[in-house]
């Protein structure tokens, strides 16, 4: 999903919030009409102040039944009549239940006029200024080259061709064709991808083995890139079905953590952020306290390059549970000799097999710190990573650099979303789990994500923290 295209889907809902109170503030102010034509006098005095409070408890329920309609989809590419259209059923699906809401209770409004007049409005206001939105939306498609996707085509056949003819001949669809190649050759794929990027992978080879479109799949879920495929014989569970032109294409949907999802994820991250460094203020400033006073010769708060979405570097912040001496960060003076003796230690006492260590009994801990790391209070600072936006509440546990390295290629899909505080695999096993266990726990979560999956991983975080970890 490309940001031009969540910025102007987030951009319409409140556009169409105010274009459906300026529609009723339009029924409001010609609301005489009916009597001016007929020549007589008006039946009803109706205060502007209780109509307006109306108005703004009716508008949310315009923009729920929209979401429902499907009105908010994030992609350039919507037919413009067809959205007309769903504009026009949702509206009148409101206006049904507004009729229904008044013959129950009548007292609440009595102008029919004022309820049709802005059915009307409501309908032309939101489809002028949708159209509106979705013609500067294209003209920085077309002339600008915002929001355009990037195609690479995989196929020789006569299908592939009509395709291509329609992305070159339309260039409104919001596609770029960069490549049409006969096979799927990673490596191939690898140098298009780094010359000119890409966005979406279209297969339209029946020929090709399904063995190879694992490999591709792989490929395209670890680098963000879409895959979509004219149908074989391979079959998943986690696909949409579209048609164009004339032919169905089906999707592999890597995450739901895309468009509104990544949405609504960070605006749930910041208000669980907020509250947790609210409500665990106190019990940061008392381990402060206790790590200063028991090795006052080192920071409170240890910054740990670790590796974020995409691969990109940030600090975790944790507090210190390890005496200063023996922390691995530059700005301590004993750094070369923490380093020599974590190999040491990870080489001797590691209770973990693969790319990740955990060494038991690590004897470099202070008291404060074996207390704060065996209930992760250590963490707590992670709500600040959070706030300001390189972590989230939940996801994969961000890894260093050096465990990175080790990933096999198809661990790196861990990387396509932001590390969490917790996550799956802490809730099932916290560090005692295998790596491989804790990779399947996370892309079951990167495929399966959703609001309540958040919230129910948060709560039950709170029952694992209070388990002692076997591997301490």
């Amino acid at each position: 999903m490309k940001r031009s295209e969540i910025i102007f889907g987030v951009l319409q809902v409140p556009v169409d919030y105010f274009m459906i109170v300026l529609a009723a503030l339009t029924a409001f102010a010609v609301r005489d009409i009916p009597q001016i034509l007929a020549v007589k006098e008006k039946l009803y005095n109706f205060p502007f102040q209780d109509y307006l409070e109306i108005v703004l408890l009716i508008t949310p329920v315009f923009l729920a039944i929209y979401a429902m309609e499907g009105l908010y989809r994030m992609r350039v590419t919507r037919r413009f009549w067809q959205e007309a259209f769903d504009v026009f059923k949702a509206t009148s699906l409101v206006l049904i239940i507004l009729i229904v809401a008044i013959f129950l209770k009548r007292e609440w409004f009595s102008s029919r006029f004022i309820i049709l007049s802005g059915w009307m409005l409501a309908v032309l206001y939101v489809v002028i200024a949708r159209y509106l939105l979705q013609s500067v939306q294209q003209w920085f498609l077309v002339n600008k080259g915002i929001g355009v996707h990037r195609v690479l085509l995989i196929g020789t056949n006569g299908k592939i061709k009509a395709m291509l003819r329609v992305f070159k001949n339309k260039l409104s669809l919001g596609y770029r064709v960069v490549g049409n190649i006969e096979d799927a050759s990673i490596t191939h794929i690898k140098e298009i991808r780094e010359e000119q990027g890409i966005d979406e992978i279209i297969l339209c080879d029946p020929t090709i083995t399904d063995g190879e479109q694992e490999k591709l799949l792989d490929y395209c879920e670890i680098n963000n890139i879409a895959y979509k495929y004219l149908p074989t014989t391979l079959q998943t569970s986690r696909f949409s079905l579209t048609v164009f032109n004339g032919e169905p294409i089906i999707e592999f949907e890597h995450t739901p953590l895309d468009g509104w999802g990544k949405v609504v994820k960070r605006a749930f991250d910041i208000v669980g952020g907020l509250v947790g460094v609210i409500l665990f203020s106190p019990i940061m400033l008392l381990i402060a306290a206790a790590i200063k006073t028991e090795d006052p010769s080192g920071p409170v708060v240890y910054r740990n390059e670790r590796l974020g979405e995409d691969g990109e570097k940030f600090f975790v912040f944790k507090f210190r549970y390890m005496r200063w001496r023996y922390c691995i960060n530059k700005e301590n003076p004993h750094f070369d000799e923490a380093v020599a003796y974590e190999k040491e230690l990870i080489k001797e006492l590691s209770v973990r097999k693969g790319p990740l260590y955990k060494i038991k009994n690590d004897p470099r801990k202070t008291k404060v710190g074996a207390f704060i790391e065996r209930y992760s209070l250590d963490e707590l600072p992670q709500f600040f990573n959070v706030l300001i936006g390189n972590m989230s509440l939940v996801g994969p546990r961000p890894h260093q650099a050096r465990e990175v390295e080790r990933y096999k290629e198809y661990h790196r899909r861990l990387l396509t979303i932001k590390p969490g505080i917790t996550g799956l695999a802490q809730i099932s096993g916290r560090s005692d789990l295998p790596f491989e266990d804790e990779y399947r726990l996370d892309v079951f979560y990167i495929e399966n994500w959703s609001l309540w999956f958040d919230l129910s991983v948060c709560l039950k975080t709170i029952g694992a923290v209070l388990r002692r970890r076997r591997n301490n």
